[in-house]
């Protein structure tokens, strides 16, 4: 079983600034998402046993979320650089809207975030998140908490169940609620309702 969160809100999230591997801090908002999807995380895994893992991106705000989780749950945060987001190149940094306006081609086609010069493409972070997968015990023998980022968390979801590209790609990537991938079948799992201040 794999449990699987994104990080909470972002700083750079709330200006729609893309961040790719630059670091943005948690919002308060973000820092509460954390909180509401380790519970739920630290629930679910206790249902299950012992013998968990928890693993995540080295970007800060998946480390931040991953504490979070630590916390909840008494596990030791790991690290994999195969679970960090995908690289924006020379676009992060910048706001969607201004690269939208420079580059309106690469925004229609709902895949922009793989357009970015210096950039990775989609190849580059499915086959990241293919060979994370791979690399883990078997799905009976399976126990792991992973923290990730949208397009990457996407990327992962998609590889497990084999979706096309499309299909992989069309995928929510909420900020408070958490995946459980099992058997060949993910199921989404929504946080406490956590509000604005």
């Amino acid at each position: 079983m794999i449990i699987l969160l994104r990080h909470g809100e972002t700083f750079w999230n709330r200006e729609r600034r893309i961040q790719g591997h630059t670091e943005s801090d948690l919002t308060p908002l973000g820092l509460r998402q954390a909180e509401a999807m380790a519970r739920l995380a630290a629930d679910l895994v206790a249902r299950e046993g012992g013998g968990w893992r928890l693993v995540a991106s080295p970007i800060g705000r998946a480390q931040r979320t991953a504490e979070a989780v630590a916390r909840a749950t008494g596990l030791t945060v790991e690290t994999d650089a195969r679970l960090a987001e995908v690289c924006c190149g020379e676009w992060e940094g910048r706001l969607r809207a201004e690269v939208a306006e420079i580059h309106p081609e690469r925004f229609a086609t709902g895949e922009w975030f793989f357009g970015a010069p210096g950039g990775e493409t989609f190849e580059d972070v499915h086959a990241r998140a293919a060979s994370w997968l791979a690399d883990l015990p078997p799905e009976s023998e399976r126990r792991v908490i992973a923290v990730s980022h949208g397009v990457t968390g996407r990327l992962v979801r998609g590889a497990y169940a084999g979706l096309d590209r499309h299909a992989t790609l069309a995928q929510d990537v909420p900020q408070d609620a958490i995946y459980r991938l099992q058997n060949g079948q993910i199921d989404r799992f929504d946080c406490e309702p956590v509000e604005p201040v």
